[in-house]
């Protein structure tokens, strides 16, 4: 076609046999080119669409995929896998599951993700499914540690929330690969669930940050984590950690009570509970550590294979 302008314009021109025949020979050739740069507009735009539409369709599905976890016979997890690299995703990379609710315009909304998410240095695949926007975040090599619970850091998503809508924002554990973002969506998911519990909670919030009220509301996961970050550790101390907490919370929190109790020292009863604070990072006289520790407490006798024994 633009071979086909070029000869036009050089050539027909001259062949007018006036000046009135040569304007509108000038004119025909203008409004030729015009025409075609508009049709050419037009399949350019509508290629342009239709490869978005495909993106944004294989883009829901991956994040679908990773919300409903692996299938027991696998061909999730290739599925997923391909998928993902076809929208450019490195399916190596470690990833975090961030879920809140959307805000205005989605189509304005997703771009701006995008955007702050290029900024960062990070890949981002979005989706909303009602009420819930779902968000894949890439970690940076240089990110936080895989699997931070307790005190994780947050890692640098501040930009991103503004868009989120009203109400919690919560962080999934960094989970090692893409195959593996399921267990990262699970416990995000249940953390949105549960996040109404803590009203105080911060935002964002780490999942693993919301272990009680996930916890109360039925999750078994956190049940289970509970008893292995709390209970377990102070089990294979061994000596009186297990019943000192347990003791000193039921208590209400009164260190010369909990030491009548148990006929110790009050600086007997302190140290414990040092040793308790240094094993599982919680703190029994911070208002929050000491109820994540007493919901442990009740996991654990919950438990049909565990229970709290007393001293002999």
């Amino acid at each position: 076609m633009r071979i086909a302008t070029d000869v036009f314009e050089r050539h027909l021109p001259p062949l007018a046999a006036d000046e009135a025949e040569r304007h509108a020979l000038v004119e025909a050739v203008l409004r030729f080119g015009r025409e075609i740069a508009f049709a050419a507009a037009s399949v350019y735009a509508g290629a342009a669409e239709t490869r978005g539409a495909w993106d944004a369709r294989l883009e829901a599905l991956v994040v679908d995929a990773v919300v409903r976890g692996p299938r027991a016979d696998g061909g999730t997890e290739d599925a997923l896998v391909s998928r993902a690299a076809a929208l450019g995703w490195d399916p190596a990379a470690a990833v975090r599951v961030v879920v809140g609710t959307p805000t205005g315009t989605q189509a304005e909304m997703l771009g701006e993700l995008r955007r702050h998410a290029v900024r960062a240095g990070r890949s981002v695949l979005v989706g909303v499914q009602g009420n819930r926007l779902i968000l894949l975040l890439s970690e940076p090599a240089a990110g936080p540690e895989h699997g931070a619970g307790h005190g994780a850091g947050h890692g640098g998503i501040g930009p991103l929330l503004d868009r989120f809508g009203p109400g919690p924002v919560v962080l999934g554990p960094v989970a090692d690969d893409l195959a593996s973002a399921h267990c990262s969506a699970r416990d995000a998911l249940s953390g949105l669930r549960a996040a109404p519990g803590w009203p105080g909670a911060p935002r964002p919030v780490a999942a693993d940050d919301l272990l009680p009220e996930r916890a109360l509301a039925g999750d078994a996961t956190a049940h289970r984590r509970l008893v292995e970050t709390v209970v377990t550790p102070l089990e294979t101390a061994g000596g009186e950690l297990l019943h000192t907490l347990a003791t000193y919370l039921e208590g209400g929190g009164a260190l010369e009570a909990c030491a009548r109790a148990l006929f110790v020292h009050p600086n007997t009863v302190r140290y414990r509970l040092r040793r308790v604070s240094d094993l599982t990072a919680r703190n029994p006289a911070d208002p929050r550590d000491s109820l994540v520790l007493r919901t442990a407490l009740v996991a654990a006798r919950l438990g049909t294979d565990r229970g709290l024994a007393e001293p002999a």
